[in-house]
């Protein structure tokens, strides 16, 4: 079965946030050791965006030594002049397969309802390129942009919970879900399962958040629910990371595990793998 994380980060002599693993540097050899260590095939790398775009040129380096093993969501300066150019040559860089934005910096915030960067997605539905998009608590402005541009492939970050560094878990962390769900209508819309065990104050397997995971695979299924880890942030190993969905869920099993575990964000990205060494 291959398997394919849907996000992990890179990064190299900088200071990522708190909720990350507060180590200097977190190089493409760390990730592959990490990765073999867990039975994990390939990721899509999503170079910090409270980093700056030069991160960008560690991700396509790594995708550029091992295009076997990971892909890039990357992100630019959305109000460059040159905007409009860059999205149309995004593709030219070793691996780019389209673009991740969180949104989270206090002038971003209205972006999403502000018209600021409506020409960012009529763009990219132009040129074909993917998004994610760490959504949470914006799924109706997130609604509107998937009515309109419904050849724009859109995907939630983090089964659409309000990010990582909340400190909200459980119940808590999901009372807002069937705003989420109700996404699932739109084909053109996929989520990511990543950084499960970040939402449960729970230990391994984290059982009280299981239900949770069901109600999200059954509204938007198996093409389009990406397993994944935002592993520097997660409480367990990358091996847990796995199989509390391979082993844990008995309801995920067959073809439809195979889609969950990495087939489905492949082809949803479009990512023309090729054979490994």
């Amino acid at each position: 079965m291959l398997i394919v994380d849907s996000q992990i980060h890179l990064w190299q002599n900088a200071r990522m946030s708190a909720h990350h693993r507060q180590i200097p540097t977190y190089s493409v050899d760390d990730a592959l050791a990490e990765m073999a260590s867990a039975g994990v095939d390939g990721a899509v790398l999503h170079p910090p965006s409270t980093l700056g775009e030069a991160v960008n040129a560690q991700a396509v380096e790594a995708a550029r030594r091992y295009p076997d093993k990971f892909c890039i969501l990357g992100h630019f300066d959305l109000q460059s002049p040159d905007r409009e150019k860059i999205v149309a040559r995004w593709r030219q860089r070793p691996g780019m397969l389209g673009f991740r934005f969180t949104f989270n910096q206090p002038h971003q915030k209205a972006w999403w309802t502000d018209g600021s960067v409506d020409w960012f997605w009529a763009a990219c539905e132009k040129a074909g390129l993917p998004v994610g998009l760490l959504a949470g608590g914006n799924m109706a402005a997130l609604t509107k942009i998937a009515e309109r541009h419904p050849r724009l492939k859109l995907h939630i970050d983090h089964l659409g919970r309000h990010g990582g560094g909340t400190g909200i878990t459980d119940d808590a962390a999901f009372a807002d879900l069937p705003d989420t769900l109700a996404l699932a209508r739109y084909p053109n819309v996929a989520i990511k399962m990543s950084g499960a065990p970040s939402y449960s104050s729970q230990p391994y397997p984290y059982k009280n958040i299981h239900g949770y995971l069901r109600q999200i695979f059954e509204a938007f299924g198996p093409e389009r629910s990406f397993w994944g880890t935002d592993i520097t942030r997660m409480p367990c190993s990358y091996r847990q990371c796995v199989t509390m969905f391979t082993e844990e869920l008995p309801w995920l099993r067959g073809r439809d595990l195979e889609r969950v575990m990495g087939g489905a964000i492949v082809d949803w990205l479009g990512w023309k793998r090729p054979a490994a060494a």
